[in-house]
């Protein structure tokens, strides 16, 4: 996989936003707004104990690419690209590994309400699309992440399922989730 984002053209700039992989230097600053409730409510892992965070954070899936987003050299917020396999039939699986992509964001609530995280998720959508020549990008939240939601929308991308109390929340609750997704030929209508 390490090889599908090596042709990748680093950094990724946008008017106001540079996005770049993640580095082991970057964990300080990612902890920053990782740690804090209000973020920490809705991503998959909470970070908890920095120790762990740290040890988990430069020891990443080898699936997965950790981004940050820097605004003006500060790291306000970070990315996770996936690229994975869609479901297909047997005989045509080789034909469709690793044509879509999974992205999840995070952004320091100092820094919300300012467009950051769209233009950053638009970004990465460019990123899957244009350089690694995807052809499908998908996203899933709580149903309650009003916020998340609400971005994937504005970036264009179609909600494909809201299942009921699946996804079970650190909490104990069983919540409802949100699958949105956008193709390439979408993106490039906008």
């Amino acid at each position: 996989m390490a090889r599908t984002f090596d042709r990748i053209d680093w950094p990724v700039r946008t008017d106001r936003l540079t996005l770049r992989p993640a580095t082991f230097a970057d964990a300080d600053a990612t902890w920053e707004f990782r740690h804090l409730p209000e973020v920490s409510l809705w991503i998959t892992r909470a970070a908890t104990d920095y120790d762990d965070y740290v040890r988990r954070f430069v020891e990443p899936d080898s699936i997965d690419l950790t981004l940050v987003i820097e605004l003006d050299g500060e790291i306000i917020g970070d990315l996770m690209l996936r690229v994975n396999d869609p479901w297909s039939q047997v005989e045509v699986r080789e034909l469709a590994a690793g044509t879509q992509a999974e992205l999840g964001w995070s952004l320091h609530p100092d820094h919300g309400g300012k467009g950051y995280a769209t233009e950053a998720v638009a970004a990465a959508m460019g990123v899957c699309f244009d350089q690694l020549g995807l052809r499908r990008v998908t996203a899933e939240c709580f149903a309650e992440n009003e916020a998340s939601w609400r971005l994937m929308e504005r970036l264009g991308m179609r909600r494909e399922s809201h299942t009921v109390k699946d996804s079970l929340h650190r909490d104990g609750e069983w919540r409802d989730g949100l699958l949105y997704a956008i193709l390439d030929e979408e993106w490039r209508a906008r």
